[in-house]
């Protein structure tokens, strides 16, 4: 069984830095495309960042250079380094996994497995 838990969101000022860890059980990292996803409350859902063994690293646009992502096999676990956050980027943030490449995170596609979400809320 896959399970996804995301875990290190909060509430913080812009400039500021959070780290967001997912923590995994049920597949091998080698068979998926790990990717994040936002999404505000009335909007569109988006994938922001991307990871698998046959694309490396993908992020998109608006969190390029702010924005890490890593992972560490022998726990199993994801992460996504957010420094000099913005408003803009107040969201909630979900870990997800797709048998796909990482263009279903980029096109914002649906993924296959889900974590519930780890809120991130930006003041100016």
């Amino acid at each position: 069984e896959v399970q996804l838990v995301e875990s290190g969101g909060g509430f913080v000022q812009a400039g500021e830095s959070l780290r967001l860890s997912c923590a995994t059980s049920g597949f091998s990292f080698d068979d998926y495309a790990i990717g994040w996803y936002r999404q505000v409350p009335g909007k569109e859902r988006e994938g922001i960042s991307c990871m698998s063994k046959e694309d490396n690293t993908w992020y998109r646009d608006s969190v390029k250079g702010r924005f890490t992502i890593g992972s560490d096999n022998a726990k199993k676990a994801v992460y996504l380094q957010m420094n000099s956050l913005k408003p803009e980027d107040t969201a909630v943030y979900y870990c997800a996994i797709t048998g796909g490449r990482c263009w279903v995170v980029r096109d914002s596609y649906d993924a296959q497995y889900w974590g519930k979400g780890t809120l991130v809320n930006v003041s100016s």
